[in-house]
């Protein structure tokens, strides 16, 4: 190999080695920048909306999200479970929600408190309105004393009791029902909590 070749030889290893960092220095550089499209966890916690895949979600089963550092439950409630409902009405404290009427949007004022369009999935901030434990449940009814034979949530630090639209029975200590989160469904298998396009 002559003495020329060699240096051009060498020349091209310099380019390629040169191409090889400047690239991982651009992506490096770039990620960062990248990374500031999805929410921060400081962002979540401030209270960004979180999407949630309720796609594998049964009936009769609930899933626990995060929103603003607190659990939020969703429920997706079985025909059976939409019947008591309207059975143990008279056993609730609020059964409108109209003692303190933000923590229930408009379109979650009815009988379910639940969007319309999708009636059989309950989202609700899972904290007892008493003194902030998380209450227990869904049972069904005759799994849990409390609940007289009903179905629902109890909290277990001083007894309140909730029916699968977390509202909260007569004559307990929690004096609220409990609060919906503004939501809405971004499709049939996502939804979006703390956003429900009306500014919230």
């Amino acid at each position: 190999m002559s003495n020329e070749q060699s240096v051009d030889k060498d020349r091209r290893n310099a380019v390629v080695a040169t191409s090889v960092v400047g690239g991982i220095g651009t992506l490096c550089t770039a990620w960062p920048f990248v990374n500031t499209f999805a929410p921060s966890e400081k962002a979540k916690a401030a209270g960004a909306p979180v999407e949630v895949d309720i796609s594998a979600v049964k009936e009769g089963e609930m899933i626990v999200a995060e929103w603003r550092g607190q659990p939020v439950w969703i429920l997706k409630r079985s025909p059976e479970m939409m019947a008591s409902l309207t059975k143990s009405k008279e056993l609730l404290a609020d059964p409108e929600s109209k003692r303190n009427p933000d923590w229930t949007p408009d379109y979650c004022k009815n009988d379910f408190r639940a969007r319309e369009d999708h009636k059989e999935l309950f989202v609700c901030v899972g904290i007892c309105t008493h003194l902030g434990c998380s209450p227990s449940g869904p049972f069904t009814a005759g799994a849990n004393p409390a609940l007289l034979g009903e179905e629902g949530f109890v909290c277990p630090c001083h007894g309140s009791v909730f029916d699968l639209a977390g509202r909260v029975w007569k004559a307990k200590p929690a004096p609220d029902n409990l609060r919906i989160p503004p939501y809405k469904f971004v499709s049939e298998t996502k939804l979006l909590v703390g956003d429900d396009g009306k500014g919230a």
